[in-house]
């Protein structure tokens, strides 16, 4: 089988490359990395003796679902399993000045993902067999400022996914949706130090052992993961605080 993975030569992206590999799995992995993707490509290739392809490319355009999707078609990739990982962040007040980086995540997190999984899934169900798993957050339980559209993007995930689960159940085609909390990668631009102290302390999970049990509901044909004991004590803290501290804490955090 060969999987697709959105975001594959960093991060999240790379451990779903590297534990997929390990498994025999060939990868065609998509980033707009491009010389990490090929140096990615080339290690996991040797590493495991896959056939790992690498392709450089914006999933943020309006036309990248199509564009990927015509690749595939043209080389005649059949894609077994669907991972939709590529994703972004930023902490900020939405604003004018922000705005374009607002649209790109909405495009990144959304409509690629979205126009991904009818391409990939309609392939899927006449074959009757084939995995989607896509990465939303536990963020998406948390609507706080600051996170304004990444918390409203990952909701859109969750909903999406968890809805498709039950249309492609009886075609055979699994969809996983994956809400993590906390992971040291470097999407939250934390400092090194930090992430080590939150996962020696447990407040952090690692990119293995997220993507272990995620790849493991996922050939299960689990509809919904939420690894993480954050998952289920903060959402709901968060949802009692009143509303007035949540205001004053943003004033004196932004």
């Amino acid at each position: 089988m060969r999987a697709l993975i959105t975001g594959g030569s960093s991060g999240m992206g790379l451990e779903f490359a590297r534990q997929l590999a390990a498994k025999g799995h060939d990868l065609l992995l998509v980033s707009n990395q491009q010389e990490e993707l090929a140096k990615t490509a080339a290690e996991l290739s040797q590493s495991y003796g896959v056939n790992v392809i690498g392709r450089y490319q914006d999933l943020a355009k309006e036309t990248a679902a199509e564009e990927l999707f015509g690749y595939c078609q043209a080389e005649n990739l059949q894609i077994d399993i669907l991972i939709n990982n590529a994703g972004m962040f930023f902490f900020e007040e939405l604003s004018t000045e922000n705005e374009a980086k607002a649209l790109t995540m909405m495009r990144l997190h959304m409509f690629t993902p979205t126009r991904l999984c009818v391409l990939y899934g309609e392939e899927m169900k006449k074959r009757g067999s084939g995995y989607i798993l896509n990465m939303s957050s536990m963020a998406a339980k948390l609507p706080c400022p600051g996170i304004t559209i990444y918390s409203a993007t990952k909701a859109y995930l969750k909903s999406f996914g968890k809805s498709l689960y039950f249309e492609m159940r009886p075609y055979g085609v699994g969809v996983t949706t994956v809400c993590p909390a906390a992971i040291a990668t470097p999407l939250y631009k934390l400092k090194p130090s930090l992430l080590k102290l939150g996962v020696n302390i447990g407040l952090i999970g690692t990119p293995h052992w997220l993507v272990r049990r995620a790849l493991r509901r996922m050939f299960h044909h689990r509809r919904v993961v939420k690894p993480g004991l954050m998952n289920y004590y903060l959402p709901p803290l968060i949802a009692v605080l009143p509303k007035g501290l949540v205001a004053r804490l943003w004033q004196k955090f932004k």
